[in-house]
């Protein structure tokens, strides 16, 4: 069984920074990529950004310029830095990865969500 758990949501202000934490766990061989999800309020969850295990990544127009993914593989853990947060940055996020695990099989893995609230 393979585990993540994000950490690093809060209540900021517009203009204001705050990192998110994604550490995977358990049964693990290797993760491929690693990303963060967000999901609005009546919206449907979109990708803020991805990284590859060799660290090439990709991120949503939106958030491109404001917003920083990295990772340490050596500890499994996906950061998200996340800058000049607008009132439109508020939902829950959530923490993503492609992971080989012990009985060899590839599967894709969900944190449990962390709240992002940005205020006006």
């Amino acid at each position: 069984q393979v585990q993540l758990v994000e950490s690093g949501g809060g209540l900021v202000q517009a203009g204001g920074s705050l990192r998110l934490s994604c550490a995977a766990s358990g049964s693990i061989i290797t993760i491929a990529t690693m990303g963060w999800y967000r999901q609005a309020p009546g919206k449907q969850r979109e990708l803020v950004a991805s990284i590859t295990s060799d660290r090439s990544t990709n991120y949503a127009d939106s958030v491109k310029g404001r917003f920083t993914i990295s990772r340490d593989n050596a500890k499994n853990t996906v950061y998200l830095q996340m800058n000049s947060l607008k009132p439109e940055d508020t939902a829950v996020y959530y923490c993503n990865a492609d992971a080989l695990n012990y009985v060899r099989r590839w599967d894709n893995y969900w944190g449990q969500g962390t709240q992002v609230t940005v205020s006006s």
